[in-house]
């Protein structure tokens, strides 16, 4: 557990959500022993999201908490859709979070003694060889109203399911042909207890195990008794899986009757939580895949989706992700949470910890007429405002410099404070300039804003004369900026729920296609040449930015993390 996370912990509100509830109260009984053994248990089969960073902080957050155990176990039990890319990525982000795991486990380790466990269950007349299709079972299970129709299969002799489970093991049987069921009740109102499938046929290699099996345990009956193995005592799932804590329970319970007290298996206790859903954020795995297969966005890790190592690409920080986790709480109410309320945290964080440079997006070059030629002033601009000990730079002053495009007007709109004809600006940290004319190209375009300083407000200070400026401007001296590539960043859906579609069309129609704006030409402050991959600075009066992976020597590439409030934006939208 890394020195932030203790911090954490140490400002947890006294107010407990009701899993750390049940926690202190099974510890205040003895229930588990004085013990408290939680687990994480992703499926390796894509990159972690958002959501999982709820679960994530849970569970390694209650373990380090209560002085308990976290293990990483992987739910490799379907080798069709698993890859080492996922699994390196799993724990990269795990560890970037700040946490780290008891043991690193996976579910196909426990494989054998599954096995043997369903064979219990065949012989205790519990579980039943079924030959129908998927499609026949499906349709067999009933409705909500009805039960299901038990299958031709269900009263098979145990003997006859015995042999038949042990052929499919050694592999007689084709993919899809036959399953193994467990026999409970095809009338219950609960679904996942009419008869569910325990295993099915799947001729693949897996990447633990190799050929050794052709038949894989289904979730919902690995799932326990991957917990069991573990001693888990609280096993904390999202709330989709409480209709699923029956059959959980029924497994366990089903292995052990009849067992002698000493002989019994473990019984964790599976806890429901909400999952996380933000607005403008698509979380469905299948869905994210999508979109990285079909080069829409960069990659699992583009800025803009919502998995960990995207959030992370973009210039998020594991205290921000933390920290809003913790404000939102645990709760058993599905709900929705704005996005904008990350982004605070984000901001807040970054507030305190980026270094302030200036940085200009699209460049507007602006020539200071009485300046002096070749001269260059080295003037102080503070590091961080927020954190003395950061202390202050020399930023290079001279004859041209870049000012945003956004911050000049020839004809200045209602409110528009900043540099156009006639008009008197601060210059971040330097002087008062204002602007006597334009240069403007055969198109019409401006290339070039004259103006002229006046040398007595260096600094940014008041002239002695006591005028007044309403605006203020950052820049960078033309001679010495850096080149860098910007890239901007909106959600990737114009709508906040990404399923809210028209009827007939997918959920794609709602992605944004200005949720990315590249800015290859913007100019930088030179005190960031050298930046490092994963620096945080805040772009004055821009907003916060991250050095992105693609940065290579002699060329800076800046993800926007998050922006500023900003005033005029919010004027010309009324």
């Amino acid at each position: 557990m890394s020195e932030n996370v203790k911090n954490d912990n140490a400002k947890a509100p006294e107010r407990l959500d009701f899993v750390r509830r049940i926690v202190e109260e099974d510890l205040q009984t003895g229930k588990w022993g004085g013990r408290v053994a939680t687990r994480f248990p992703p499926e390796p089969n894509g990159y972690l999201h958002i959501g999982h960073a709820k679960s994530i902080c849970l569970n390694f957050g209650i373990a380090n908490e209560y002085n308990g155990i976290c293990n990483l176990r992987y739910d490799d039990t379907n080798p069709a859709k698993e890859e080492e890319e996922y699994v390196r990525s799993i724990e990269a982000d795990v560890k970037w979070l700040g946490f780290e795991w008891s043991n690193k486990l996976w579910a196909s380790d426990y494989f054998d003694a599954m096995y043997d466990f369903a064979v219990e269950l065949i012989k205790k007349g519990k579980a039943y060889v079924d030959d129908q299709t998927a499609d026949q079972i499906r349709s067999s299970r009933g409705t909500a109203t009805a039960g299901g129709q038990a299958s031709p299969n269900r009263d098979r002799p145990v003997e006859e399911n015995l042999e038949l489970f042990m052929r499919m093991r050694t592999g007689e049987f084709p993919d899809g042909s036959k399953v193994l069921r467990a026999k409970i009740d095809m009338a219950s109102p609960n679904f996942n207890l009419r008869d569910p499938v325990m295993y099915r046929i799947l001729h693949q290699s897996h990447h633990n195990t190799g050929d050794k099996w052709c038949i894989y345990p289904m979730y919902d009956w690995a799932h326990g008794f991957e917990d069991s193995t573990e001693q888990i005592t609280h096993s904390i799932c999202t709330l989709e899986f409480e209709n699923h804590r029956p059959l959980y329970d029924w497994f366990i319970d089903a292995v052990n009757e009849g067992r002698p007290p000493e002989k019994r298996i473990w019984h964790p206790q599976q806890i429901e939580f909400a999952r996380l859903n933000l607005t403008y954020t698509m979380l469905s795995k299948r869905k994210l895949l999508a979109l990285v297969q079909e080069r829409i966005v960069r990659g699992w890790d583009d800025p803009r989706m919502p998995t960990i190592s995207g959030f992370r690409r973009k210039g998020y920080t594991p205290e921000a992700i933390r920290a809003f986790c913790k404000h939102i709480g645990v709760n058993k109410f599905n709900s929705m949470h704005d996005i904008q309320l990350l982004e605070n945290f984000l901001r807040d964080d970054l507030n305190k910890r980026a270094t302030r440079v200036m940085g200009v997006l699209r460049p507007l070059k602006v020539v200071i007429t009485n300046y002096p030629e070749g001269q260059v002033d080295q003037l102080e601009a503070i590091n961080n405002p927020e954190d003395a000990s950061a202390g202050t730079r020399t930023v290079p002053f001279s004859r041209e410099i870049y000012i945003d495009r956004e911050d000049f007007m020839e004809t200045p709109a209602p409110k528009y404070f900043r540099l156009y004809p006639g008009n008197e600006v601060r210059l971040r940290y330097a002087y008062f300039v204002r602007c006597t004319g334009v240069v403007k190209d055969a198109a019409g375009e401006i290339t070039e804003v004259h103006c002229t300083y006046d040398p007595a407000t260096k600094g940014g200070n008041s002239p002695p004369d006591g005028r007044k400026v309403k605006g203020t401007i950052h820049w960078v001296s033309a001679a010495h900026a850096v080149d860098a590539e910007v890239r901007l960043y909106d959600y990737l859906f114009t709508k906040p729920d990404p399923e809210d579609v028209p009827e007939g069309f997918d959920w794609k129609v709602n992605l944004n296609p200005k949720s990315e704006t590249v800015l290859p030409g913007a100019k930088v402050e030179p005190s960031v040449s050298g930046a490092t991959v994963g620096t945080h600075y805040q772009f004055e009066r821009q907003g916060y930015f991250t050095v992105d992976k693609d940065t290579t020597p002699g060329r800076l590439v800046f993800n926007r993390s998050v922006g500023l409030k900003d005033s005029w934006a919010k004027e010309q939208k009324k």
